[in-house]
């Protein structure tokens, strides 16, 4: 009888914490329907590792500490180019088609830069020659080097950085070096780590991991500053999707070479890179920036193009960067142009690239056959069938794990940077892209996505119809898993 008695305890117990997590489910704010359903019946399913689950991912919560920091240094530091709180016009400031000129304010809405002109960009030819340009612009800089990087390798071309940045720092030039804890952990506990510090280098672990037992306290521990951003002396930056390695990339070799894309810019998008950088740092440090960027010279107008920089996260405004693609995907007329390691996208995603097929756009994506994550190659075959009937054209890349994320449109504007095609990217990852007009650059992307599609396979409709049920099953399967992560 007593046994009963703790039996049926034990059940309301479980009963009262499945209701109560279902609650906080359905009451968690910036949520999308799919996402609920999913958290519902997982925890339903599984009382207790279901609720173990939503401990640890259930949530968008980086914890208040890093928000409340983050917050004060937007409000700290000033914005570069931003004169009041008008979204800019850019049709009528920049003469910029009325069509393409609006999707400036959805990327100023998103974080708050402004649309300048005056930029230029140089795209690298590949992964290597990314990494000797910026030792190069490392060796010579004069009075600061940031650096933030999601992987950071101790293989050769990680350890040519820590070697410029060594250098740099040992001659007096003030380097900030920050890290994702998780992305990069394998430096942080390698001898080089302590290495540039002793070289009097400034160094963060970005969104420290901390203990495991506490992260349910703290936040979750899988929202991840995915940014890659370089800035040197207020006078360049590096934007693209490339992290600090080799291209061989190790410790995934089987997946290998990566594939990615990396740009310098000059002009004004440098000090927008620059003020993204400092709020990250101001949240993990009591140094304040705001002296360097207030101190970085005026760039006079010149010959150039019109660029903002679009730096999104939890932190700032839910759901920013499905914004500006979805935005971007609506204004295309004539052709769309997307290469993406990672599709998983939300709902409106989704419809916009269907929409833009079916209006007559020639829509074009390239993800790479093999992907270093299972449970996302799955789930990106799912969305395949729909993609194919309205018309869009899917490649599949198969020398490397395809890494680039660009987007043109109509051969006169397209953005590149870190964010996927997924809901990682757009509701967890701290990211950082760049959104331009120009149509010499943006022939430059185009031709870089194009020479990708030039040796991918095509995938036809008749073949992913041909798929047996099992696959297809699979397929959907890892797909419901989209809304949960």
């Amino acid at each position: 009888m007593e046994m009963t008695g703790w039996r049926l305890t034990g059940a309301l117990l479980s009963f009262a914490v499945q209701v109560v997590f279902i609650g906080r489910a359905l009451l968690r704010p910036h949520r999308q329907p799919a996402s609920r359903v999913a958290w519902v019946a997982i925890i339903a399913a599984l009382p207790v590792l279901g609720t173990l689950a939503y401990l640890m991912l259930g949530e968008t919560n980086m914890g208040r500490r890093l928000v409340s920091r983050i917050t004060e240094a937007r409000k700290t530091l000033h914005v570069p180019g931003k004169s009041s709180e008008d979204l800019i016009d850019a049709e009528g400031k920049y003469h910029l088609p009325p069509r393409l000129a609006p999707l400036f304010r959805v990327g100023q809405s998103a974080s708050g830069y402004p649309p300048e002109a005056g930029n230029r960009a140089r795209l690298l030819p590949d992964s290597n020659t990314a990494i000797d340009s910026m030792v190069r612009d490392i060796d010579a800089a004069q009075d600061h080097v940031h650096i933030c990087f999601y992987i950071w390798l101790t293989d050769h071309n990680g350890t040519k950085i820590i070697d410029a940045i060594c250098r740099a720092a040992s001659r007096g030039v003030t380097c900030r070096v920050m890290a994702d804890d998780l992305g990069s952990r394998r430096l942080i506990a390698h001898p080089s780590w302590k290495k540039m510090q002793e070289a009097g280098a400034h160094l963060v672990r970005a969104m420290p991991m901390g203990n495991i037992l506490t992260w349910p306290l703290h936040g979750r521990m899988d929202m991840r500053n995915h940014r890659k951003i370089v800035v040197i002396d207020n006078r360049l930056t590096y934007c693209g999707s490339q992290n600090c390695a080799d291209p061989e990339f190790r410790v995934k070799a089987r997946f290998a070479p990566w594939v990615d894309l990396m740009t310098r810019f000059e002009g004004p998008v440098v000090l927008q890179n620059q003020h993204l950088f400092a709020t990250d740092w101001m949240a993990h440090t009591d140094e304040d920036l705001g002296a360097l960027l207030a101190s970085a010279p005026v760039i006079e107008d010149r010959e150039g193009f019109v660029a903002q920089v679009i730096g999104t996260s939890a932190a700032l405004r839910y759901a920013a960067m499905p914004e500006v693609f979805t935005s971007l995907m609506n204004a295309s007329a004539e052709e769309l142009t997307i290469t993406t390691p990672y599709y998983v996208p939300d709902e409106p995603i989704q419809a916009a690239l269907c929409a833009a097929a079916r209006r007559g756009v020639r829509v074009t994506m390239t993800v790479p056959t093999r992907n270093d994550s299972w449970i996302v190659a799955g789930a990106s075959r799912s969305y395949y069938e729909e993609l194919l009937e309205a018309g869009v054209r899917i490649f599949e890349y198969p020398l490397g794990l395809l890494h680039t994320k660009a987007l043109t449109l109509d051969g006169r504007m397209g953005m590149i940077g870190s964010a996927n095609l997924d809901r990682r990217s757009f509701d967890l990852n701290f990211e950082n892209n760049i959104l331009f007009s120009d149509r010499d650059f943006t022939a430059e992307i185009r031709a870089r996505q194009h020479s990708y599609t030039d040796v991918s396979d095509e995938i036809t409709l008749e073949a992913v119809r041909a798929w047996p049920w099992s696959r297809r099953l699979w397929h959907n399967t890892l797909a419901m898993i989209g809304p949960v992560l």
